[in-house]
């Protein structure tokens, strides 16, 4: 296949995937109360995430402090 038509392909895929129902999924999600479920767990993710970095740099500045001292 030329590469024009794989690109256009391609690039409907989306297009012709996209399943809606009667109503978008986020409204779905709504009338049901599991959007905020699906919210609250991004959020501790991004949350664990963030401590967990913050932790490795203040592990990481002690590390450093003790090589600085070290030489």
């Amino acid at each position: 296949m030329p590469r024009s038509v794989c690109v256009v392909l391609l690039s409907l895929l989306p297009y012709l995937l996209f399943a809606q129902g009667p109503e978008p999924p986020a409204d779905f999600l709504r009338s049901i109360n599991k959007l905020y479920v699906v919210v609250a767990v991004i959020a501790l993710v991004f949350l664990g995430i963030a401590y967990y970095l913050w932790s490795l740099d203040r592990r990481m500045t002690e590390l450093e402090d003790q090589i600085d001292n070290h030489a």
